[in-house]
């Protein structure tokens, strides 16, 4: 039966992927909503598909803008927020605006619909005090505590945002008809994952030819998770029924070095010149990896790209858009994003 699905964020990079999965793997009717539509929606859908999306173009902080959507919809995937490290650093204001505004709106409008069930998007930043200050073990699982550094530092305003979001939809749907699900989203990455981001940011570099080049964060850990694993992990556990007041960790089990990443990159790239050390981006943790055996366990979530295979296609893809549009490569970056691994 044709599942009628609203995206809440369906612009940005889990949204359009999301999208295209449910196109291609199942019955559906989509509606993409966003602030606004930067890709080029030909580079995901065909034109068939295309037509058939129903997109929704409004600012979704103000709650006029859900009184445009329809009340009927069988899923939610609330996945609109603003992200990034450097938003956190230098718009944390806004960053804490937008992103309650969005929650506190969403929910408030779910209360008005007949929408059964709600996925709403966290991270694994939500947690990074928690084995960073207080030693938890790695792989981690859902059931620790969640904990922030310092409250006052601005990189930590999006995982803070995010753990009022999961307490927020969890508890709404307690009061509220609908069934909601938690989904900590860890180091997704892929191609058009956009530009203020780790991989991204060492495919420029390479292109520059820095030689020696610095690795930033070299000793640190993290487990990266390829865009189409992310994408299957979400619909499980949006369409499971074991799922519903759930938290759940996507990502990948393949705990890999800053520094192999690095080295991975370089070689796909070509480069031969030497490498040197050097320093992580402040607040960054030393180590994140999720464990991600309940997904298994309930959802029979098993992710199948290898963080190899999935880094040289997001390589190549880096590496082909840079060398057609030199403009992203110069207004893309800043010298104060020497490493971002926010997810």
């Amino acid at each position: 039966m044709k599942k009628k699905i609203l995206i809440l964020g369906g612009a940005g990079f889990v949204g359009m992927n999301l999208a295209r999965f449910l196109l291609q793997n199942r019955e559906s009717e989509l509606t993409l909503a966003d602030y606004s539509f930067m890709r080029d929606s030909s580079e995901y859908f065909t034109e068939q598909e295309t037509d058939s999306i129903n997109f929704v173009q409004n600012d979704f902080t103000c709650p006029s803008a859900f009184e445009t959507l329809d009340k009927d919809f069988d899923f939610v995937y609330m996945l609109a927020s603003v992200v990034g490290v450097n938003n956190t650093l230098a718009h944390p204001d806004e960053v804490i605006r937008v992103n309650t505004s969005l929650i506190f709106n969403c929910l408030e409008w779910l209360k008005t619909t007949a929408v059964k069930r709600v996925l709403f998007s966290s991270t694994s930043e939500t947690y990074s005090g928690t084995t960073e200050v207080l030693d938890y073990p790695i792989p981690t699982d859902e059931s620790v505590p969640l904990c922030i550094q310092d409250v006052s530092d601005p990189r930590f305003t999006y995982a803070i945002t995010k753990i009022l979001g999961e307490s927020a939809f969890l508890n709404y749907a307690k009061k509220c008809e609908f069934e909601a699900t938690i989904v900590r989203y860890h180091n997704a990455f892929g191609p058009d994952m956009g530009f203020k981001h780790v991989i991204p940011h060492l495919v420029e570099r390479f292109i520059n030819n820095e030689s020696p080049f610095r690795m930033y964060g070299h000793d640190q850990t993290r487990a990266f998770s390829f865009i189409t694993d992310t994408v299957e992990g979400s619909v499980l556990a949006m369409e499971s029924d074991k799922a519903a007041g759930e938290i759940f960790h996507i990502g990948s089990s393949q705990e890999i070095s800053i520094e192999e990443l690095i080295k991975t990159v370089g070689d796909i790239m070509g480069y031969s010149g030497e490498y040197t050390e050097a320093p992580t981006y402040p607040g960054s943790v030393s180590r994140r990896c999720p464990d991600i055996s309940k997904a298994k366990r309930l959802l029979d979530y098993n992710p199948k790209v290898d963080w190899k295979v999935g880094l040289e296609s997001t390589v190549n893809w880096y590496k082909s858009y840079f060398s057609k549009n030199s403009s992203a490569r110069e207004d893309g970056f800043k010298e104060q994003e020497k490493f971002n691994n926010s997810i």
